[in-house]
């Protein structure tokens, strides 16, 4: 399965320690991809969460990305991957995935996005835009690189990193195709609230 959306997408990144049940509240509700991303866990507890996230997401017809482990996708029969810097490169993951499966990269600079897409990335994921609880030591990315990595490439880019329904018009407003979201969703008072007003944002964009 490759892209099927290319713009207004909305990408949840979730894990799996208050269990399954707020991930199908936000998958019920209507995102578009889901990726599974899970530190500090054994490789079959990862699997074990990858196997029940992958048997939600084929209920709702949600494809399922993979944080870092290819093995663990091709496991579960996820969709596609997701990969950091320091992860395996775009180019080997490719090999061991096949033309069917979706890969994203992380890119911060229009240099690494210009690489991620020569060897065979299919989006992009940008950031951090906004101070997030996820990943607090990440620098924020400034406004202008921003837009050189837009200009420097023609996949799909997420913004990511903090996004709520109140800032996200910012990134957008840039160009980003999509937001990549877990907090602004998964601590959301009320998921499917949360969702629906990330929608109405990407709809006006």
């Amino acid at each position: 399965m490759k892209l099927t959306k290319k713009r207004g997408i909305l990408y949840l990144i979730a894990d799996c320690r208050s269990g399954l049940a707020p991930i199908e509240e936000a998958l019920a509700a209507g995102v578009d991809y889901l990726q599974l991303r899970e530190k500090n866990l054994s490789s079959a507890e990862y699997l074990r969460n990858a196997k029940a996230v992958k048997a939600l997401c084929l209920n709702y017809r949600t494809p399922l990305i993979i944080n870092d482990r290819i093995d663990i996708a091709l496991l579960c029969g996820a969709d596609g991957v997701h990969l950091g810097q320091t992860d395996v490169p775009v180019s080997d993951a490719r090999r061991l995935l096949g033309e069917s499966r979706i890969i994203g990269a992380t890119a911060k600079t229009p240099e690494q996005a210009q690489r991620a897409q020569q060897k065979g990335a299919d989006y992009l994921g940008s950031g951090a835009f906004f101070t997030t609880s996820t990943k607090p030591d990440a620098a924020p990315l400034p406004e202008p690189v921003y837009l050189e990595i837009l200009r420097s490439v023609s996949i799909p880019d997420l913004a990511i990193g903090g996004i709520t329904p109140e800032n996200c018009s910012l990134p957008l407003s840039l160009g980003a195709d999509g937001l990549a979201v877990s907090a602004g969703i998964l601590k959301a008072d009320n998921i499917a609230d949360a969702v629906r007003a990330f929608r109405r944002k990407l709809e006006k964009a």
